[in-house]
Parts: C-alpha cells; sequence; structure tokens
C-alpha cells in the first residue's frame, strides 16, 4: 500500500525541517517521525531507509528552488539580469520557510564522505543543473566563454552558501559584485548592498 499524498507532504516537510537545520547524522529518524506524527510502518511504506527520505527532500528542494530561480529570471530585463537573477534568488529562496542557515546540498555533501547512490544521484543532479543554467543564461552575455563563466559563477554562489554559515545575515552583494566583474564588457546593475538579519 502506497503511502497517501498528504502524509508523504508531511513526513518530507519534518524531514526538510530537521535535516536541514539540526544536520543530518544528528536527527534521528524517530525524530522525524514524531515530528511528521506517522508511524515508522508508514514510513517504510514510502522509503526503504533514512538515506532515502534525504534523497527525497532534497528533490522536492531541488523543485523549490529552480521554481524560485524561474521566477527570479522571468522577472529580469535583460540577459545579463537574467545571469545574475540567481542572486535574486538566492535571496527569495532564504525568506521562505525552506530557507535555511546554508545550502542543504552542500551539507548534505559535507556530511557524507561516501554518499548513497540515492543521496549522490540528486546532489549531482543539483550540481550539474546549476551549472547548466549559468551555462546556458552566461551564452547570451558573453558567447563562448558561457561554460567557463558558469564554473566561476559556480564557485561564487557556492562560496556566498558557505559565508552564510559565518555571518549568518550575509546578503548577497558582495558575490553579486563579484560576478558582474567576472562577466565584465559592460556596466551592469549597481551591486546592492550587503542585506541584514534574513
Amino acid at each position: 500500500m502506497a503511502m497517501r499524498p498528504g502524509t508523504e507532504q508531511k513526513l518530507l516537510d519534518a524531514a526538510e525541517e530537521l535535516f536541514f537545520t539540526r544536520g543530518i547524522a544528528a536527527t534521528p529518524i524517530d525524530a522525524v517521525l514524531e515530528r511528521a506524527g506517522i508511524s515508522s510502518a508508514t514510513l517504510y511504506r514510502g522509503y526503504a531507509s533514512k538515506e532515502s527520505l534525504v534523497a527525497a527532500a532534497l528533490g522536492r528542494r531541488h523543485d523549490d528552488w529552480l521554481a524560485t530561480w524561474d521566477a527570479a529570471v522571468a522577472a529580469a530585463h535583460d540577459d545579463r539580469g537574467r545571469l545574475l537573477a540567481v542572486f535574486d534568488a538566492l535571496d527569495a529562496y532564504r525568506s521562505t520557510p525552506a530557507g535555511s542557515r546554508w545550502c542543504a546540498f552542500l551539507g548534505t555533501a559535507a556530511e557524507y564522505v561516501d554518499a548513497p547512490e540515492d543521496v549522490r544521484t540528486v546532489l549531482d543532479l543539483e550540481t550539474g543543473t546549476l551549472r547548466r543554467r549559468l551555462a546556458e543564461l552566461a551564452a547570451p552575455v558573453v558567447g563562448n566563454r558561457s561554460a567557463a563563466l558558469a564554473d566561476q559563477l559556480l564557485l561564487v554562489v557556492s562560496g556566498y552558501l558557505a559565508m552564510r554559515l559565518r555571518d549568518p545575515g550575509l546578503g548577497t552583494g558582495t558575490a553579486r559584485s563579484i560576478a558582474d566583474a567576472l562577466i565584465g564588457g559592460g556596466a551592469g546593475a549597481p551591486a546592492r548592498p550587503a542585506a541584514r538579519g534574513r
């Protein structure tokens, strides 16, 4: 018997909240079950292990992040703005209930020396999607430099997310300025000041 959609939603909500704020290793599966209000028998109808639940929570988070990024790209007015919209999306996502201290994908990768296959698959998907979309958005702006610029911007985004551990109120202003300088070739929008307290 499959898990009901409403039950699965509660389970994923609890998993995401606990795993990505307290840590995966530090969160026993019983704590997730208690928060979701479901039994272990119900859990194992949908997920074979804690790691498969982690992978499902990451997969849902990936979809939510892409929707936020899509909205930021759609709101931009030109090609350069669409490329830099990743920073608008980071700001927007951080302000949602799903936002956390830093990146759930980086945090998960840091917790596993050798991630189980289902977790590794979703981590690789997230990195690959970020790199591919940045390259696609960069192509109209920098032409054949798009792949190299995407790798540089991936490093800037990852560095910004990691810096949030050191300074929880850090905004995207500095990362955006670095990205704008890497793009080069014209005056982009002025860098936004770093937002505090978000």
